[in-house]
């Protein structure tokens, strides 16, 4: 399982392109236009999140997935921030990686100009549509996704709340942020290292 921080649509196609990834994606992304049915093609597990219930049959076939041996991929704050702080994770969604024994592979993610400052205009947060993401991200010049992974998380004899937190507390050393919710230090030098 990889656990994500999450910035935006593109965070899926980031990271698997480094690992192939089947997602949790709230459903409404499968309406979107041609990234839906590109997520849709690519194996993504669709959650309907104003139904509560729905975590049950998402953990049942996220672990149906992973005993099969497929790569699971999640963004355990449940929405999008511009980059610039860490939401806390939601643990639900980690139960399936704890009954499997599967470990749990801590992702940051991080968009940046050529100068290396933070790229927000790639975050799809607050009320814009996709298709106003969309243009904005098109006109950005020089922008480089960075990816970072954390040691693998052990999920032997650890409950799915201390697997949160340690897959937390990990993507936050890498963001160079002190503390989930609070503004980075300094940005760890991130790059694509495989799990």
């Amino acid at each position: 399982m990889i656990a994500a921080n999450h910035v935006s649509w593109l965070d899926i196609f980031a990271v698997s392109s480094v690992r192939p990834t089947r997602f949790i994606a709230k459903s409404e992304i499968r309406d979107w236009p041609l990234a839906g049915w590109v997520v849709e093609r690519g194996g993504t597990i669709f959650i309907r999140r104003e139904r509560r219930r729905d975590t049950a049959r998402i953990n049942d076939l996220v672990r149906a997935a992973l005993a099969q041996g497929d790569r699971v991929g999640l963004f355990p704050e449940g929405t999008t921030t511009e980059g610039d702080a860490l939401l806390k994770f939601h643990s639900s969604l980690f139960e399936p990686a704890v009954a499997n024994g599967a470990h749990v592979h801590p992702c940051a993610l991080r968009y940046e100009h050529a100068d290396g400052s933070l790229c927000r205009a790639i975050a799809y947060v607050g009320e814009i549509s996709f298709m106003q993401s969309l243009g904005l991200v098109i006109r950005q010049k020089g922008v480089r996704a960075r990816l970072a992974f954390a040691p693998p998380i052990e999920t032997a004899g650890r409950g799915r709340r201390e697997v949160a937190a340690a897959a937390q507390d990990a993507i936050a050393t890498l963001l160079g942020f002190s503390a989930p919710g609070t503004a980075p230090t300094s940005p760890r030098d991130l790059q694509a290292v495989p799990p």
